[in-house]
């Protein structure tokens, strides 16, 4: 398989990073990542590196930044090179900015959906190793990266591109289906390893207020996204999807919308990729039980 690259972080930006530490650590199950470089910074983890999710405050109330984490250095200088092939402008770190994201090397260039796409190499480990009362039986992130981002966005066709020829990611299956009058949805799934989608795109009618559709946490044990959901439900966040079992990737899980308005994925048991990767096909459905919407927002 063609393994060069992890999911290594997503950087959110709101207005109060601190606001989003109970839905983060107390409903979701993460830890506090390394202490940050930056004033205000807020981060978290699901596994033994420094950071994985990067809070950082401001205004976009979205995500602002996706770090992808070359295997190696010649992973690292394959990506460099095939986005500048693929005409994509590759700009390198300051100093300072390759020390707040912990990384020996980092290049940066922006994706056509408008998030930064940051390429990095070894990112640092925590301090001491992941554990959380509240995930008892951890995430699953060796060797797949820490989960899966979703954007959606109108430049459909471009940021399709941007990923297979610039990232060098291949489509493992995409969704077509209607939902509404007048309203389809599509969906296209990537892979950079063996995790079943590290990105996915969703064709956007119009500009949305948030780009991040969601990011998924995937649990090593199935009780873990039990009990998440339970947490979940016990506040008065929106949960869009409960428990279902989606169709492309068989992935238990459940959706609870953040204070932010973006999703979280909890979920279970996804297949993973397989070379050679020969299900590359329509879904007409996302689900093959399950995931209904449960409370809207208050």
């Amino acid at each position: 398989m063609h393994h060069d690259l992890e999911l290594g972080y997503v950087g959110i930006e709101v207005p109060d990073p601190d606001a989003l530490t109970p839905f983060f650590g107390d409903v979701i199950g993460l830890v506090p990542g390394e202490p940050p470089v930056d004033d205000g910074v807020v981060t978290w983890r699901n596994d033994d590196k420094a950071h994985r999710v990067i809070v950082q405050p401001g205004g976009a109330n979205d995500a602002v930044f996706v770090g992808l984490e070359a295997v190696d250095s010649a992973a690292f200088d394959r990506t460099v090179a095939r986005l500048r092939t693929a005409g994509h402008e590759v700009g390198d770190a300051t100093p300072h900015e390759s020390t707040a994201r912990r990384v020996a090397r980092l290049a940066h260039t922006t994706a056509p959906w408008g998030v930064r796409i940051e390429i990095v190499e070894a990112i640092a480990s925590a301090s001491a190793p992941f554990t959380s009362k509240l995930m008892p039986g951890g995430f699953l992130t060796d060797g797949v990266g820490f989960g899966h981002v979703v954007f959606a966005t109108t430049a459909f066709d471009e940021s399709h591109a941007f990923l297979v020829d610039g990232l060098g990611f291949t489509q493992s299956d995409w969704l077509e289906m209607h939902i509404a009058d007048g309203i389809e949805l599509e969906v296209r799934f990537y892979h950079c390893n063996p995790r079943h989608h590290t990105i996915a795109l969703a064709r956007a009618p119009f500009d949305l207020p948030q780009r991040l559709h969601h990011m998924m946490f995937e649990t090593n044990r199935r009780d873990d996204v039990g009990a998440a959901f339970d947490r979940a439900w016990d506040t008065d966040l929106a949960i869009p999807m409960g428990l279902g079992l989606h169709d492309n990737d068989r992935m238990f899980s459940f959706y609870v919308a953040s204070p932010a308005g973006f999703l979280v994925e909890v979920g279970h048991g996804a297949r993973t990729i397989t070379e050679p990767w020969t299900d590359n096909r329509l879904y007409d459905t996302t689900s093959v039980w399950g995931h209904k919407p449960l409370r809207a927002p208050a």
